[in-house]
């Protein structure tokens, strides 16, 4: 019986750790989405004063910029998942 307790110990301890790492990545999770949200909610805002002078190109390129920082960020949190 020993010997289970004994290889069960450093589990336990691992368990702990990745808790720990979840509540962080989960708190990481929520700030990326805030921030996408409001990079979204900005450029968006952007996008409907320049209609008038006619440069939409150029936030479109902003808004693509955004966009795949949301998809990086919301992919970051798997990816540890999966390599932990």
């Amino acid at each position: 019986m020993t010997a289970l307790h004994a290889l069960a110990a450093p589990l336990a301890v691992r368990a702990e750790v990745t808790q720990q790492l979840d509540y962080v990545l989960g708190i990481l999770a929520w700030l990326v989405t805030a921030a996408g949200v409001a990079g979204l909610m900005i450029v968006g805002s952007r996008m409907a004063l320049a209609v008038k002078s006619g440069e939409f190109e150029e936030h479109v390129n902003q808004f693509l910029m955004v966009l795949g920082a949301c998809v990086i960020g919301a992919a970051a949190g798997p990816i540890v998942g999966f390599v932990l």
